[in-house]
């Protein structure tokens, strides 16, 4: 019987390949191709890197390198940017800074209506009542002693893009226009377990939930299937209890929902068999439609999708480039992004990155060489349940542009013959 060649083995047996004859090889692979011509620094060796060092001391938690300069931006509303940190409502996180999906639980974006406060978990409640046999109040430790699950979703703020409703400028970055979305991995409880503790009523339909803030933020939700059975009581995002930005020590989490539904700080769930129409949903959220009519609970977020590489305020070079982005939708798993770098004349599939999760962002690239001529570029993401992100044009006909919420239009960016990289709506 022969014996099998050990792959370690074999794995010898093959030459190096010199820096010349991979240049030489690989010259036929344009991606490759482009990439080592656009990285002269490449070395034969590491006779020019610098010497080992002992380091510094070990630390009770992880700083960030000093080559790395990473951050969010506070704003107060569409175009008012730039402002003191007391006067701003929004803290956009950096899209164009962030490799793979997972966003570090410091740059996750935030939106508060009253500030963030400072709640004590050994006296932070839980009251759940309503239509339901009987009323709990659970405390923290009751609640982190319930059976727990995990999942990976985005959340994202319903004013995201609102920055390009009516205009563009042209100086904004990605930050600055998508910067309102995040994805973490997030643990708590099922919203079910704590319903068949209170044995809710069959006639209970909606869900009123109470956060715990200053401004005492309060939505209606309805009880659907996909509510009962994804709908989890957070308390852990990334490993670690929540940030009191979001939520410490208690969250709604609804993934693929509005942003302002996963009530933060949350005190208080109360079941009952119609909408609540607390002024969250009659005064805030709300969509003005072309009609003049307002649209009240729009509460699913749209099949989205944005380049972040190359995007607003970026300067590039002729020649090769690898394109980068992310999508998500709120109504399942990404199943296809398309990239234009003609101004939508032509589509091509891009690589989407795994794993690619429902309800969660995902990233996606694809290889671009660039002539230097004037051009624009975007990206179009379709959802496993056939929604497709739509053009500016479609999306302005069919919700006008006296909306401030849920815009999903695709994203383009001009590129100059310079090689400037701006905001711009087509």
């Amino acid at each position: 019987m022969q014996a099998k060649e050990d792959p370690r083995h074999r794995v010898r047996r093959e030459p190096l390949l010199s820096r010349r004859k991979f240049l030489s090889t690989s010259a036929s692979a344009v991606g490759v191709a482009g990439v080592v011509a656009a990285s002269p620094s490449y070395g034969d060796d590491l006779r020019d890197v610098p010497a080992r060092a002992l380091g510094d001391e070990l630390t009770p938690s992880s700083k960030r390198s000093q080559y790395e300069s990473i951050a969010r931006i506070p704003e107060a509303g569409p175009g008012i940017r730039e402002v003191d940190p007391a006067d701003a409502i929004n803290s956009k996180a950096p899209l164009h800074k962030f490799v793979g999906t997972i966003t570090p639980s410091d740059l996750h974006y935030e939106r508060s209506h009253a500030g963030v406060p400072d709640l004590d978990p050994s006296s932070h409640r839980l009251l759940i009542h309503g239509m339901t046999e009987r009323s709990i109040v659970l405390t923290m430790d009751e609640i982190r002693s319930m059976p727990s699950i995990s999942r990976i979703a985005f959340l994202e703020c319903t004013g995201n893009g609102w920055e390009n409703w009516k205009r563009a400028d042209e100086n904004l970055t990605v930050q600055n226009t998508h910067g309102l979305v995040s994805t973490h991995e997030w643990t708590g409880v099922p919203l079910s377990y704590v319903i068949d503790l209170v044995n809710k009523d069959r006639g209970s339909t909606w869900m009123l939930a109470e956060g715990g803030d200053g401004a005492a933020v309060a939505r209606s939700i309805p009880l659907t299937d996909e509510i009962m059975s994804e709908a989890i009581l957070a308390y852990g995002q990334n490993g670690e209890a929540l940030r009191p930005a979001h939520g410490y020590p208690l969250r709604l989490l609804i993934p693929g929902w509005e942003g302002n539904l996963s009530i933060k700080w949350l005190r208080r769930l109360k079941f009952g068999d119609r909408p609540f129409m607390t002024r969250w949903e009659t005064a805030r959220y709300t969509q003005l439609l072309p009609s003049g009519k307002a649209r009240q609970f729009q509460l699913v977020q749209e099949t989205n999708s944005v380049i972040t590489f190359p995007s607003g305020t970026m300067h590039i070079n002729s020649g090769y480039h690898r394109i980068s982005g992310l999508a998500w939708s709120g109504y399942g798993a990404i199943s296809k992004v398309e990239v234009s770098t003609d101004g939508g004349s032509t589509w091509r599939d891009a690589q989407l990155s795994h794993p690619v999760l429902p309800k969660a962002q995902v990233r996606f690239e694809i290889d671009w060489q660039w002539d230097g001529q004037p051009t624009s570029i975007r990206s179009r993401s379709t959802d496993d349940k056939g929604n497709v992100q739509p053009d500016r044009k479609t999306f302005i006909a069919m919700m006008g542009t006296n909306a401030l919420f849920h815009y999903n239009a695709q994203q383009t960016w001009a590129i100059s013959g310079t090689g400037a990289v701006r905001n711009v709506l087509e």
